[in-house]
This record gives structure tokens, sequence and C-alpha cells, in this order.
């Protein structure tokens, strides 16, 4: 999918930009790069259709963006790209993903000591050479090697939301092949791990026309599979299986089954390997063989057409794909069985979700206007949305202050009064992400705070305190009256960041004493995770499913946060944006 590769160019622009100082541009950029990677269409085909025109449709691109997605459309390159990259010769973008590097500093490292990529930062860091620069520090050098080592362990592995884009587009071709039967994402993707690191899907075909059918079928969609747009590399193509490099950076395997045996084959290819063996040893203890071609008693099938089949052969029943991580599943699913409480969770599904309440607005640079947002909230059939622009603290975010706020309300009064006139059950809640500051104090006046709707508030700043100081900050917001919601509990970023210190276990306390609820951030963050989710469904405190968009492409985000609520096992009870308008409101009274 080119959007993506498009999107990082951009992302890279706006780096290089930053470094020479550049005003502005950089933020075009990096809103077009966001635009394009929430964009669920393909940007070549809206290309083809439509020309320029339809490109500056696309929200936050213009003219001249747009002229650079074309060039890229059509040569493969960007030339603005190409002579930064070449006045600048660094991986800016490997860089940057270190905690604390931003584009500045590193134009400082490549200046003084010449570095351009990880490998010169890792041996300017064991020389000790970072320290001693100016703006630097032997802090500023600890927490650089930190990094490096972050990095290392999250390296090969894709962010769930980056890659699937990609995936549903190939998915979508085999799908619509005459060959193709039934069709199945499997691995960690279907269980929607945070990071995936290779691409697995299962395909079935007809075997009941005969072998030769059946093989001929196998092999046209095989011979589909490795000769899709986007296809870099073929490791290797058999009768029922290939696998391919795919220019996007990631590996993808596709395995062709009968249907006879798809739901077994699905089972087993869905994992994890530990849910797996435990499956295995019980049909044994049965009597049984489980494989991937089905399951068996001496050589027999007895089950492999559905998974629902399969479990049930083995006394079980149906088992979620992202429940099995063999972490008390199995054991909660004998107790089903066996006709005890509490069994299986029957865990949230993404049209359980009524609303999305961490939404941004161009108010504080977002792209859209509080009505567009409204309308595409309107538009996944929501019953709601919530504007939480961030507040004045965060400058870099054109926070609002104050009176800003207030006249915002206003704008959303006059808008919901305008929905209401036109017959629409829809409401804008008025929020806002407030931020929490290192003495745990709120940066808007609590009057004003209490004027809202709800209020989310977060750390946004000074994330290396240590874990008993980062506690006490939190749990001195957590204890303001007008704070309802906090933002990104732990403060990590899949694959760039990790969680600041905190004392969980006292957090969730604070929560269930105070009703203040955990959200669990759809985004990049995928904060809380999943371990997390499932402590604070055990304790009984409430959270919420947010996107915390930008732009409303990115309400699309909420399937990663309900993919990651899953994981938690949790309930529709447990996520409070599964209520409708009025019992939502209760909480924030």
């Amino acid at each position: 999918m080119k959007n993506l590769k498009i999107a990082k160019i951009f992302y890279d622009i706006a780096k290089y930009l930053e470094i020479d100082g550049v005003a502005f541009k950089p933020y075009a950029y990096e809103k077009a790069a966001n635009s394009l990677e929430a964009l669920e269409k393909d940007v070549g085909e809206i290309y083809n259709k439509g020309g320029l025109k339809a490109l500056m449709e696309i929200s936050g691109v213009g003219k001249n963006i747009s002229d650079h997605i074309e060039e890229y459309l059509k040569s493969g390159k960007i030339t603005i790209y190409e002579q930064l990259k070449k006045k600048l010769p660094l991986n800016i973008d490997e860089l940057v993903k270190i905690e604390g590097l931003g584009p500045r500093k590193v134009k400082i490292l490549y200046q003084k000591l010449g570095i351009k990529n990880l490998k010169d930062l890792e041996k300017a860091v064991k020389k000790h050479q970072i320290a001693p620069l100016s703006g630097f520090g032997q802090k500023t050098e600890d927490n650089i090697l930190q990094g490096i080592e972050f990095l290392k362990k999250s390296k090969g592995r894709f962010l769930l939301g980056d890659i699937m884009p990609a995936v549903k587009e190939v998915f979508e071709k085999l799908k619509n092949l005459k060959e193709v039967k039934k069709i199945s994402l499997a691995g960690s993707l279907r269980r929607k791990k945070e990071t995936i690191g290779d691409v697995d899907i299962l395909v079935a075909i007809d075997e009941s026309r005969g072998p030769a059918f059946a093989k001929a079928s196998a092999g046209a969609v095989a011979d589909f599979f490795v000769s899709l747009p986007g296809v870099e590399k073929i490791w290797g193509k058999g009768g029922t299986k290939a696998s391919v490099h795919m220019t996007d950076g990631f590996d993808m395997d596709l395995r062709v089954v009968p249907e006879k045996s798809y739901g077994a084959a699905l089972q087993y290819f869905t994992g994890s390997k530990e849910h797996n063996i435990i499956t295995r040893k019980i049909a044994i203890d049965k009597g049984l063989k489980l494989s991937e071609y089905g399951v068996f008693r001496g050589s027999k099938a007895i089950a492999g057409s559905t998974e629902e089949e399969v479990y049930k052969s083995i006394g079980l029943p149906y088992i979620e794909p992202e429940l099995r991580e063999n972490e008390g599943e199995i054991q909660a699913a004998l107790q089903q069985a066996q006709g005890n409480l509490p069994g299986l969770p029957k865990i949230i599904e993404l049209k359980d979700i009524r609303g999305d309440l961490h939404c941004h607005s161009n108010w504080d640079g977002g792209e859209n206007s509080i009505e567009v947002m409204a309308k595409s909230a309107m538009n996944l059939g929501y019953e709601y949305i919530g504007i939480s622009d961030h507040t004045k603290f965060l400058r870099i975010e054109n926070g609002l202050n104050e009176k800003q706020l207030l006249d915002q309300k206003k704008e959303i009064e006059k808008l919901n009064e305008k929905f209401k006139n036109q017959g629409l059950k829809f409401r804008v809640l008025h929020g806002c992400e407030s931020n929490i500051l290192n003495n745990g104090s709120i940066d808007i006046k609590d009057e004003v705070l209490a004027q809202l709707d709800y209020v989310i508030a977060g750390v946004h700043s000074s994330l290396k305190m240590e874990k008993k100081e980062m506690t006490a900050r939190i749990e001195k917001a957590m204890k303001n009256h007008n704070v309802d919601i906090l933002a990104h509990p732990t403060g990590r970023i899949v694959n760039q960041r990790d969680e600041y210190k905190i004392d969980f276990d006292k957090i969730l306390k604070i929560a269930k004493e105070t009703g203040t609820i955990l959200e669990i951030n759809s985004s990049s963050r995928l904060d809380l995770r999943d371990f997390y989710i499932r402590r604070a469904k055990a304790e009984g405190v409430k959270m919420i499913i947010n996107t915390d968009s930008h732009n409303k492409d990115q309400l699309n985000l909420m399937e990663y946060g309900v993919g990651q609520a899953r994981r938690g096992w949790a309930e529709p009870t447990d996520i409070i944006n599964t209520l409708a308008i009025k019992e939502l409101l209760k909480y924030f009274e």
C-alpha cells in the first residue's frame, strides 16, 4: 500500500525541515502523513480516479503536497526528499526513534561527532562522547543508551495499526478470487498482538471436484499471491503455501488448505504456541489427536471444518482468538464446559462502542472542524463524540486556555442545537485533554473545568520522574474532583517509548476510590497494556476506549483499542463508552 510509504517520506521531510529550522512546513508534512496513514483507500487509486483534485480532497493535503504525491506515484521518488537526504545523509527515522533525541539534537550530533545512524550513536555513547556536548550532559547520554536498548528489543516488529491497512488490501484481493472459499488472518495478527513479526493468511479451497481441480485451485491462489503489487521478494512457493517479503518491510505467508481442514488449520496457525500445546494435551488425554489437519480418533477425522467444532470435540467451548495466550483461558473454558462460573468472558466487540471521547479538532491544531469530526462519528454509527483538545501547557499543540475553552463550549452548544433542529439524535460532548503538571496540579482552573462535560488529564512532560514522585503526581491529579479520565495512563508509545515508572497497584486503588476512568488509547500508544486492562477489570475499575484522533480518519483506529481491550478480557460492562449518553454522563457527575 503506497499510503504508508508516502507517509513515511513526509514524516522524514518534516524532520529534515525541522533540523534546518524551517517554520510551519514540518507541521504541514506531518498532517499530510497522519491523513495518509489513516486513509482506508489506496492513494494511488484515488489519484487514478480523480487526479490532483481528488488528492487535494484528502485531509491535510494541499497543492504542494498533492504534487509530491503525484510525483511519487509516477516516478517512485520525491525530489525534495532526495535533495534533503543528500544535504544531510542521516538515517533520521532511525535516530529520532530514540526517546529525547529530536531533530535538532540529531543535527548537533551529526555536526559535532559525524553520527549518521544508530550504529554510530551507540559507538559514541559507549565512548562517552555525548555527555560533554553543550545541551546534552550525562543524564541525556544515559537516556540515549536506554533508548537504544529499548529500540533493539522491538526491532523487526511492526505496530498493529501500521501494518493492518496494507494487510487488508491484500486480504480483500485474495478474498475476491473465485478459487477462495474461506479466508482468514491467522497468527499474532488475528490475536491482535500489539506488534507483528510477520503476517499469516489462511485460505480454504474446494476439494469436492477432485484432487486435480484442488491442486489447480491452490496453484492459482499461490500464483496470484506472489504476483501482487508490493511483493518485493518471493521467499518460496509450493503447492499449498507461499512466502513473500513486502515493500512495506514485513514478510507475509499464505497457506492453502481444503475446506474440511479449515477450522483445524485456523486454530493451529492462529496460536499461540503455548495455547496449542495445552489444547493438544487435552485432546491426547481424551484419546484424540489434534493437528492442523483436524481432530482424529485413530485414523478417523471427527472434526476439522470449523474452529467451533474443533474446540467442541475436545470438550471446550469456542475461545476467542485474542484470549489464546495460555493465560487462564483454558481453565476458564473448562469451568464453563463443566457449568461452573465465571467461565470465559464475553469480550467486547467493536459494535458495542457508542462513541469516542478523546478527539481533537482544529481548535488545537487538529485537522478538522468540530462539525466534521461529529459527522464522521455519525457515519460510524456513534451516538456521541467528545471533543478533548489540548490545554495551554502544551503550547506546541496549540493548547487552549480558559477563555478559549469557554468560547469552544459556546460553539459546541450551537452545534448541538443545530443537530437537534435537524432531528438528529447525536450529541457533541465538551471535554479537554488537560495536563498533569509536575506537582500534580492541572493546567486549567477548576472553575472552568467544572463547566465541561468531562475532563481528561494526562502526563505529557517530565517523563523520567522517579516512581514514587510520578505516582504521587498522578494520584494528586486523580483526586481532583473535576478529573474524570486518566489519559494513556502509563505513557508508553509502542516501539518508541517505554512506560514511565509508576506504582500501578496504587493507581488502581486511587482510581477505585475516586471513580477515575482509565483510558485504553487506540493510537500507537495502545496504552493500557492488555495485562493492565485485566488487572483493572479484576479490581472493578472502569475504562474507556478512545482513539486520540487528530483528524476524522483516525476515528477508525478504534478497532485497535477494542482489540487491546479484548486481549485484556474486557467485557462491555467494563468499558463506559458502550453506554448510552444518559448513563455515560452519570460517570462524570
